[in-house]
């Protein structure tokens, strides 16, 4: 089992960064899943427990221009491993000017990434600072457990409001409640609502539009047909929701949420070589 990875542009570095800040802001510990073609950061709390998930995927083409990878065997050329996304935040934030990064499994006294910053410096000798970040080897038996999470088909799809206006409106709401209502229907509108014994709240957005979803059949399956005022609501815990929006350093060019009512609620950011789902459970 090996793995290998460099990368040498440097906004490529920094925007790679980015995405493992926003990782390590919402997963203390996940799982990197490595494939030829793609990295995967999975955080697979159970929803049903009241956990939230999470499932980021990357292009290792648009980052690493270096991408070696000998999985566990011929036919699972993957590697998944378990560990602490702020230890690789750590270390990624010594290479803001760095002429190159290495990235390599390695195994001395126990399982390990090995992140080589490659500094620039005065003399003609190069300075190399180098990060061991402990890794769990998860085993072939238990990669199931790590699939893409699945959506129940969703009552509404909406098109979420600029995520900044969405992050102060939440951030002036927590201080009163521990939960927020995520109420949208799929004429555009959605609102944010706090009830508590002593003050309710809601903002209210509208125009935002609703995502073209095409059905098992293939055909598009929009607002038509459907009740346009019908709502769908979900109360999630406001720390959670909080939690997704400040995270956010890479500005998604699409950002939308998906509601079942009463049971979840699906956020999808779409970045151009970055998506990330995040589940965050109803609260009862």
């Amino acid at each position: 089992m090996r793995f290998r990875a460099k990368i040498v542009d440097l906004a490529c570095l920094n925007h790679f960064s980015r995405v493992i800040n926003t990782i390590a802001k919402l997963a203390k510990t996940c799982t990197l899943r490595l494939t030829v073609s793609k990295l995967y950061f999975i955080l697979s709390d159970k929803v049903a427990n009241g956990g939230v998930s999470m499932w980021c995927e990357l292009c290792q083409g648009n980052f690493f221009d270096e991408f070696q990878i000998e999985g566990v065997a011929a036919e699972h050329n993957e590697i998944y491993l378990e560990l602490v996304p702020e230890n690789l935040s750590r270390a990624l934030k010594t290479a803001q000017s760095a002429k190159a990064v290495k990235i390599k499994l390695s195994n001395k006294h126990c399982p390990c990434l090995r992140v080589a910053v490659e500094l620039p410096s005065l003399s003609s000798s190069t300075r190399i600072v180098t990060h061991d970040i402990p890794v769990g080897v998860i085993p072939r038996r238990l990669w199931n457990d790590f699939r893409e999470p699945s959506v129940t088909d969703f009552d509404v799809s909406i098109y979420l409001p600029v995520l900044k206006t969405m992050r102060s409106v939440v951030e002036r709401m927590k201080n009163l409640s521990n939960s927020i209502v995520i109420e949208a229907n799929t004429n555009g509108e959605m609102n944010l609502k706090i009830e508590t014994d002593l003050v309710s709240i809601t903002t209210h957005f509208k125009d935002l539009g609703n995502p073209p979803w095409e059905s098992e059949d293939g055909c598009q399956s929009s607002a038509q047909g459907r009740d346009l005022e019908r709502v769908a609501e979900a109360r999630i815990d406001i720390k959670k929701l909080q939690q997704l929006l400040a995270g956010q350093q890479v500005n998604p060019t699409k950002a939308l949420c998906n509601i079942v009512s009463k049971k979840v609620v699906h956020f999808i950011l779409l970045h151009e070589d970055v998506s990330l789902q995040y589940f965050i459970p109803a609260l009862a």
